[in-house]
């Protein structure tokens, strides 16, 4: 089992010999043959052929770009936090977040006398500073309440000072950091001064910070601290608790709380370019089990619960921090994670100081995990001067150019692994394309396709980050066109689109639906309802498979019962109005739903995580049989949700894996299940996961679906 990260801790290091690099001539010759990276007339370009497709479907929309959307840490170690470029800079980048006052030393800070026994506390870090870095950012603050070394009164009075006495409106606060990190499960990087360091004492605590904080500010909102699901100490049990973190805490603050808070770093024990941005893959499967437990405890409230990714960064042991594919993987986590339900993403730091050197792809990378350089040496190398970007900001700022707040992300599926897309509807009814290739040797040529979109003949206007370039630039009438476009190795390309006239969301006379919320739930059927658009004559429920789309329910009021859907079954629908003329407006924001089991089937399965550790779990599974017959020779069926999990090894029954299908049968010369629940079979499993862990949906006993527990 890996060790986890201890990100909220300053890197100090000795000083280093400097080494300057050069970007290689011959980089350029591998841009763009479109003349992106140089001024030959488009006119004579030969258009080469698409090896990527990538399709775009408007219709599919994965939710609205919040005004927090992206966010970044600033910590009060960090003597530039308040540097007058900092805010530039970041306003630049379309900031809308920052959080203070730094991982880690969130838990040994104390607000009014600006100090963290045991750590370092740069001058001109305190709040009011870091509140005049946020103002000229135009951005809002993410605070941290200490809950390591503070109390719920403590916390109060921060509330009081910021938004009764000085008027900030600070709107979000943690409750405190990484506090799972604790020592609680035998790996302690998080200071904690309880003497019950469990999740039911942090559950509690949750409550009682909640409760002083709300009755001086009650608009104020409580984020709880979460592990991501399948990272280390996800599955993993304390003695004497009932459930791991997230369930434990979860089943107790989900109506005090208002968000949640997780870290996802790429990590793993392969520091590759590569792998830390193939990694990124596990991320959406996370989040949606995060939503899962969400769901789970909070019932038809889960809606009004947020999801704050409030640290990224790949963490690859010092070989990919400041480097050109970290910048590829900012700008792709920031959009997958966004895409993915959370309204807020926070990367891992400003500034961080300075690590491991490493050379990768020709340039000095400085084993730091800032977005800007802190100017510092070691161990014989220097930085450039202070605030100087790194490429991991350039990612960041690159997906300022994809969309802003109440923008809408769509669906958009690329055809190559190494070929990310994202894709955002503009209120004004543009839309914009964001193209990754992590290719570092080859141009990728795209071919773009739309679904409910139609673009206009004029000239996309398109943006670039690659090598040689500076900053993102501006390369509009270098030959990409709204079906074809050559992405540079190791570079981002964002182009957009204006829509054909008369056509789009904006041609109809109908407003957008309001996001469907779910009623009441069975095995086959799903009641949805929704705010209804203004010029509506009727309504379309449409539901989402990547980026296909298709119609499962049409009516002209404002709720629809979906029927014949099968047991233990996920969708993702959208709501898209129609107006008296048949013309669509744009979709309403994505509902996630899964189908439950029969209440009177003729088997019933508990299944029962009984330990795990992060990326490995053991498991019980019992089966009986309500039918008034015996079963002999049975066999049990269910399907995994992710692609990560797998059986390792198993006791009492035969087991077989094939894909995410996995067939138990009964041990031979195992007798018959006896009718009417009299009797039951047991079997238990060693299970590995890659990722996130969800319990299967639905079980079969001979082909029929079995209730739960």
């Amino acid at each position: 089992m890996a060790l986890p990260h201890r990100p909220g801790r300053p890197r100090r290091s000795r000083p280093r010999r400097l080494v300057r690099t050069a970007a290689l001539a011959a980089a350029l010759a591998l841009l763009s043959p479109l003349g992106l990276a140089g001024p030959a007339s488009a006119a004579t370009r030969e258009v080469p052929a698409a090896d990527v497709e990538v399709t775009v479907n408007t219709q599919a929309s994965l939710g609205r770009l919040a005004d927090t959307a992206r966010g970044v840490n600033a910590a009060i170690w960090d003597s530039h936090m308040n540097d007058p470029e900092v805010a530039s800079l970041m306003k630049q980048a379309d900031v809308g977040a920052m959080r203070y006052p730094g991982g880690s030393y969130a838990d040994i800070y104390h607000w009014q006398t600006h100090t963290a026994p045991g750590g370092y506390v740069a001058p001109g870090t305190g709040f009011d500073a870091f509140m005049g870095t946020v103002r000229a950012t135009g951005a809002q603050p993410i605070l941290i309440a200490n809950y390591g070394s503070g109390t719920p009164e403590e916390a109060a009075g921060w509330v009081r000072y910021a938004n009764i006495t000085k008027g900030y409106g600070a709107k979000y606060w943690e409750i405190g950091n990484e506090i799972y990190g604790n020592g609680h499960y035998g790996s302690g990087w998080e200071h904690d001064d309880h003497a019950d360091k469990s999740p039911r004492e942090y559950a509690r605590q949750v409550r009682a910070y909640a409760a002083a904080m709300k009755a001086v500010d009650p608009t104020v909102k409580i984020g709880a601290v979460l592990t991501a699901p399948g990272e280390w100490p996800d599955g993993v049990i304390g003695q004497g608790d009932p459930g791991d973190w997230n369930h434990t805490v979860l089943s107790q603050v989900t109506d005090v709380i208002d968000f949640v808070s997780v870290h996802w770093y790429a990590g793993g024990s392969d520091t590759t370019a590569d792998a830390a941005l193939s990694r990124l893959s596990r991320l959406p499967g996370e989040l949606r089990e995060v939503r899962n437990q969400l769901d789970r405890y909070a019932g038809a409230d889960s809606p009004r619960i947020g999801i704050a990714l409030t640290e990224v960064n790949t963490n690859t042991g010092g070989a990919l921090l400041t480097a050109r594919p970290n910048g590829l993987f900012a700008a792709d986590a920031f959009a997958t994670a966004l895409e993915n339900g959370v309204f807020n993403v926070d990367w891992w730091n400003t500034h961080n100081g300075p690590g491991e050197i490493h050379t990768v792809d020709g340039e000095t990378d400085y084993g730091d995990m800032g977005m800007l350089s802190s100017g510092a040496c070691g161990d014989g190398v220097c930085q450039p001067p202070a605030n100087t970007p790194f490429h991991p900001y350039y990612g960041m700022k690159m997906t300022s150019e994809l969309g802003t707040a109440g923008d809408t992300m769509v669906a958009a599926g690329s055809s190559a692994r190494d070929v990310s897309a994202h894709a955002v509807h503009r209120r004004d009814g543009r839309l914009s394309v964001l193209l990754i290739n992590k290719n570092p040797d080859a141009a990728r040529t795209v071919g773009l396709s739309y679904r409910g979109f139609t673009p206009s003949a004029a000239t996309p206007e398109v943006s670039r980050y690659a090598r040689g370039d500076s900053d993102i630039t501006d390369v509009t009438g270098s030959g990409a066109t709204a079906s074809r476009v050559t992405v540079p190795p190791y570079g981002m390309i964002t182009v957009t689109l204006g829509p054909k006239a008369g056509t789009g969301p904006g041609a109809s006379a109908a407003g957008t639906a309001g996001t469907p919320k779910l009623e009441a739930v069975t095995d086959t059927t799903a009641r949805l309802s929704w705010a209804g658009a203004p010029g509506a004559a009727r309504y379309l429920v449409q539901e989402r498979d990547g980026t296909h789309t298709w119609v499962v329910g049409e009516t002209t009021g404002t709720s629809v019962t979906l029927r014949n859907l099968p047991a233990g079954s996920t969708h993702t629908v959208n709501v898209l109005a129609v107006d008296a003329s048949g013309r669509l407006a744009a979709p309403s924001g994505p509902l996630t739903f899964t189908t439950g089991t029969p209440s009177d089937a003729v088997c019933a399965v508990t299944y029962h995580r009984d330990s795990g550790w992060g990326n490995g779990f053991v498991a019980t599974v019992t089966v009986r049989n309500l039918s008034d017959t015996p079963v002999t020779g049975w066999t049990l069926d269910w399907d995994w949700p992710t692609d990560g999990q797998s059986v390792s090894s198993n006791w009492n029954a035969a087991f077989e894996q094939t894909g995410r299908h996995v067939r138990v049968t009964a041990p031979e010369g195992a007798g018959p299940l006896a009718p009417d629940g009299a009797s039951t079979a047991s079997f238990g499993f060693v299970g590995a996961n890659d990722g996130p862990n969800p319990d299967p949906t639905a079980f079969r006993l001979n082909g029929a679906v079995c209730s739960g527990g």
